[in-house]
């Protein structure tokens, strides 16, 4: 009880001055919605964001400025994103009224399996190194949003980033910060400090920053498009570096690596068809959650209620079983997709909630038969991006291959090397788990929010919410971002442990002392913990006065900006 007590004492304490006397009069706003009519950019930092506005100002589309924006951001917020990492998109395309999916993800290496880890009585990938690295995908997904819907010359497209790589920008405050937290043992190698650490030290706030490096490399794909980065000199020196270092990723690996256009899939809730892509990343978690919730009256229950956030965090609970069990990639698993998002299936599931007690665990359901940036964008010819990239850690694998400018994702350490029958096993040339998810929301088959939400497993959890706080709770599009958030973590505990089976609820500041309480009846382990409630952005199409809203939370950098 006193832990619990003292848990009490610091949620309540920290409860914030909500933004009541804003004259709007939005409860959990933390400023206004931005409009405007011919273009709309949402990103986690300004200088992204306003370089891919001038893309759209210069008559490029909002596939163009997507791809500005992301280099950009992995140039400016390096730690979690850029081109040693994946990318998944969802693009509304105006002309052929339809969206479409991109998986951009990459592959283990051909000759790495699990074989390597068991003969060395290793259960598990290591998180950081040469041998949690898969193929990079971000590169060969911008090559195919722009074959496919781009306008702008790659060059132009480009182009700022690689001026502010050369020319240097500031670092911005949360960036900083995260920078920082995210080095750990990363400082050990000569190439990381060589890149991130100029003068022995991560860049602090307002301190200027330069990556000449990774403009050379800019200029290679601007010049070369996609095979410049997958063949040539830049492949032989990212499978020279990961292989002298006692990794597995090839010059074949990357030269065979390919792209994938894939179909979104979608649940209706409450009127609205809400989007995300099919594994092998977690979108479908998300939509498990809604068509559960969907058999409550949320409305009703309030926002911020312990009726609402329990049923909210059981449902998670029932989903991540899910999660857990079946989603992996497609091409080597039988994967019950549409059963997962069925009506019928949620039904099921939803039955085993109690509304009076958290449960401690739930069973995967029978069927029968991870750190990210996001950035969305909308042109006046009425295309929209959900676009969402990633190196997974901050920093991911910590492997800077010299003279490149960037690091390399450490997205292999998601494999299972334990279990065979695992569907997320590692096999060669398998893509991992995922847990990037870009988000879209149509309405009577219009195109209406395009959105995400970073950060590891907080991904579904977070859109669900915040498909919640627009339908169920009416809030408009800042306050549905700004809106204090819950998380929930953790797996069972051994039996006799001072921890709850059922897991830890963390709640962000906001959330009533009473509130607390009854969810500590209902048993709920609740703890106060400060970030890791992600980055939203959002853009949101007006049909009837043919204009755009942007929102950018106020847990990042970010700026939402438009013309």
């Amino acid at each position: 009880m006193m832990r619990w007590s003292l848990t009490l004492m610091m949620v309540t304490w920290l409860l914030p001055i909500m933004a009541q006397n804003r004259i709007v009069g939005k409860t959990f706003a933390s400023r206004s919605e931005v409009l405007a009519q011919n273009g709309m950019v949402a990103t986690c930092q300004p200088l992204a964001s306003n370089a891919a506005l001038d893309i759209l100002k210069k008559g490029g589309n909002a596939i163009d400025a997507a791809i500005a924006a992301n280099a950009m951001l992995g140039l400016v917020e390096p730690h979690n994103c850029g081109i040693g990492g994946d990318l998944f998109a969802i693009v509304w395309d105006a002309k052929s009224k339809k969206l479409y999916g991109l998986n951009a993800s990459g592959r283990s290496p051909r000759d790495l399996n699990a074989t390597y880890f068991r003969e060395r009585n290793m259960e598990y990938v290591p998180f950081s190194g040469p041998l949690s690295i898969s193929v990079p995908g971000c590169v060969d997904g911008w090559a195919m949003l722009h074959k496919r819907f781009g306008k702008m010359a790659l060059a132009q497209i480009l182009d700022p980033a690689i001026l502010y790589a050369k020319n240097g920008f500031p670092v911005t405050e949360v960036i900083a910060a995260e920078m920082e937290s995210s080095v750990g043992s990363r400082d050990e190698r000569p190439e990381f400090r060589e890149t991130y650490m100029p003068g022995g030290k991560i860049p602090q706030k307002g301190e200027i920053f330069t990556n000449a490096n990774l403009a050379s490399v800019y200029e290679q794909i601007a010049s070369g498009g996609r095979d410049a980065f997958y063949q040539g000199k830049i492949a032989s020196t990212i499978a020279g570096y990961i292989q002298d270092n006692g990794g597995f990723i090839s010059e074949e690996d990357l030269a065979n690596h390919t792209s994938d256009w894939v179909e979104p899939v979608s649940t209706n809730y409450r009127g609205y068809d809400v989007w995300e892509l099919p594994p092998n990343g977690q979108g479908i978690a998300a939509l498990q959650m809604l068509n559960i919730l969907e058999g409550y009256d949320i409305a009703s229950m309030g926002f911020g209620s312990a009726e609402y956030l329990h049923v909210l965090t059981e449902a998670k609970k029932l989903a991540f079983e899910d999660r857990a069990r079946f989603y992996a990639d497609m091409t080597f698993n039988d994967i019950p997709v549409q059963e997962l998002i069925s009506k019928p299936y949620a039904e099921k599931r939803r039955a085993l909630i109690d509304p009076d007690r958290a449960a401690a665990h739930y069973p995967a359901g029978e069927i029968e038969r991870g750190n990210t940036t996001y950035l969305t964008v909308a042109d006046k010819e009425g295309n929209m991006v959900s676009l969402i990239q990633s190196n997974y850690a901050g920093f991911g694998s910590g492997m800077c291959p010299p003279g490149l400018g960037f690091v390399l994702q450490n997205r292999g350490s998601m494999f299972n090397v334990k279990d065979p029958r695992h569907f997320n096993y590692l096999e060669p040339e398998k893509r991992p788990f995922h847990t990037i998810i870009p988000a879209f929301i149509t309405k009577e088959g219009q195109p209406y929010v395009s959105f995400g939400l970073m950060g590891g497993a907080m991904q579904p959890q977070g859109h669900a919410q915040i498909v919640v706080n627009l339908i169920d709770f009416g809030m408009d599009l800042q306050e549905a971002g700004d809106a204090p958030r819950m998380r929930h973590t953790g797996s069972s505990q051994p039996m006799g442990s001072e921890m709850n089976d059922g897991g830890i609820l963390n709640l962000e500041n906001g959330f009533d002392y009473e509130v607390i309480r009854d969810l500590m009846l209902k048993g709920h382990t609740v703890q106060f913990s400060v970030g890791s409630y992600g980055g939203y952005e959002a853009i949101k199409w007006d049909a009837e006065n043919k204009v755009y809203y942007g929102a950018t939370e106020s847990r990042k950098d970010g700026q939402a900006v438009g013309f």
